[in-house]
């Protein structure tokens, strides 16, 4: 029994409460300001678009297609 009783060969694995991560900070972000309104200047085609890259999407707009990866 000499295989059941001895030490194991294999590596530690990660255990559930080892280490604890630190919690992500909320920061408020002004979507009007102009630094956003500059990059939705260039990212969104017209108003429907810009609002549904900030998150408040248009009522009854078509879902957006994702991006084709390589």
């Amino acid at each position: 029994m000499a295989g059941k009783g001895g030490k194991s060969k294999r590596g530690k694995g990660k255990s559930k409460g080892s280490k604890k991560k630190p919690k992500k900070l909320v920061i408020d972000v002004d979507i009007l300001s102009p630094a956003a309104m500059l990059n939705a200047y260039y990212i969104a085609h017209n108003a429907p678009a810009c609002l549904e890259f900030r998150g408040f999407p248009w009522p009854g707009s078509p879902k957006r297609k994702g991006k084709k990866g390589k």
